[in-house]
């Protein structure tokens, strides 16, 4: 067993939606002004810019992240797979694998958990990778389903799988996340995520399997002070938005442009992690509006002060922003990418902003079909289909992450 000091406890909570993050505080934001192309214009859009590229090729050649020095009451502890796993598609069709592992840290004494990073194991097929923390009551749970698998750990598109993890938006049970090239992270100073004694960590590994599959057996490392150390507890509010894609006019007679047979394909392909979309429409108070653009704006029940953001977006994804207290003269910008690109997405440190419970918060999202006209991973997708939110590299997500502290935290 590890040992150590004694501190205060962990929440534990919800959802999930699959990739991610809290990369590295990389997002490069530019102003639409000086970038000077419009949506709608696939050549205007391409000059200067290549689109991102997603193959196995392009992710192994990504130099390793760098790793930071550690800062005094700091260690690093280094979790790993305990065997190797080869990715396949687990409802037979398909081109991506979502696989979680248990891991544990064996601790018998609360930590704080004050940053992360990610050794790939086969960098050809990892996408990426997300840590969550399991609580001391969740863990039977989560032994069980690592068990009732042949193979190690088990399939999870969308969160974990585990019981109540749509419980809480605003309380996020993320640790972590990481993609190739992703630095080291830690938190800010005198910041940490809380883990109770007896807790695990899962961690759910993307398998992209556009260029085959192969075996992977990945680690994280964790940086962590002992629970009695004076800081203020970090948590993850999650910010997803539906997608409502339409075919372009001109390329709409696929059998896939008929939303309800889209909707047949994602259930088929993720299970029940295909009803996501849907869900969401109920979370925003939105209906199924057909276009480019989507959006969702939630309402803050706890005061809060944000301390980074990030947002995240797949392939056709063309710009996206995060905005507090919306179309009122408070109104404030703390995220805009506007034009944006699936291989550098991280999350940024912003200059602290306080929101006070009833404020508001919206995540606005652009997508693109013209995209799979020139990116290398829609080779074998030329053809447009209607696209809603699901896990693979080829559907669609919008998704906000705000890293907080709240004001109403225990001392």
């Amino acid at each position: 067993m590890r040992t150590i000091w004694k501190g205060r406890g962990s929440r534990a909570v919800l959802v999930a939606a699959a990739v991610a993050l809290v990369l590295p505080f990389a997002a490069a934001c530019m102003d639409s002004d000086q970038d000077g192309r419009r949506a709608g214009d696939p050549g205007s859009l391409l000059e200067g810019t290549q689109p991102p590229e997603v193959e196995a090729q392009q992710l192994s050649a990504i130099p390793a992240g760098k790793q930071l020095p550690l800062r005094s009451g700091e260690d690093r502890m280094t979790l790993t797979m305990p065997e190797a796993y080869t990715p396949s598609a687990p409802y037979g069709t398909g081109t991506d694998d979502y696989r979680c592992f248990l891991l544990d840290p064996q601790l018998d004494q609360d930590v704080w958990l004050t940053g992360s990073n990610v050794l790939p194991g086969n960098p050809d097929v990892v996408h990426h990778v997300i840590l969550f923390k399991i609580p001391p009551d969740t863990v039977g749970e989560a032994e069980a389903r690592d068990a009732a698998s042949p193979d190690p750990g088990w399939t999870c598109f969308g969160g974990t799988g585990l019981a109540g993890e749509f419980g809480n938006l605003e309380d996020a049970n993320w640790l972590a996340a990481w993609a190739p090239g992703g630095d080291e992270t830690k938190t800010r100073d005198g910041y940490g995520v809380e883990l109770e004694a007896g807790s695990r960590i899962v961690m759910q590994v993307h398998y992209n399997l556009l260029k085959g599959a192969a075996p992977d057996q990945s680690a994280t490392q964790l940086r962590w002070m002992p629970g009695d150390t004076d800081l203020t507890a970090l948590h993850t509010f999650l910010m997803p938005a539906p997608v409502e894609l339409p075919c372009r006019p001109e390329h709409s007679d696929g059998e896939l442009c008929d939303r309800d047979a889209a909707m047949v394909d994602v259930n088929k392909r993720f299970g029940v992690s295909g009803n996501t979309n849907t869900l969401l429409h109920l979370l925003c108070g939105t209906g199924v509006e057909p276009g480019e653009t989507t959006s969702c704006t939630r309402t803050i029940s706890r005061g809060m002060t944000v301390l980074g953001v990030a947002g995240h977006m797949h392939l056709l994804g063309r710009r996206i922003t995060i905005e507090t207290n919306p179309d009122t003269a408070d109104a404030k910008t703390i995220l805009r990418i506007p034009v944006w690109n699936f291989d550098d997405q991280g999350s940024k440190p912003i200059k602290p902003v306080h929101l006070d419970a009833g404020d508001t918060v919206r995540v606005t999202c652009q997508h693109q079909q013209w995209l799979r006209d020139k990116l290398p991973a829609f080779e074998t997708q030329r053809e447009d289909r209607y696209i809603v939110w699901a896990e693979g590299s080829t559907d669609e997500m919008c998704l906000g992450m705000l890293s907080v502290a709240y004001d109403d935290e225990p001392s």
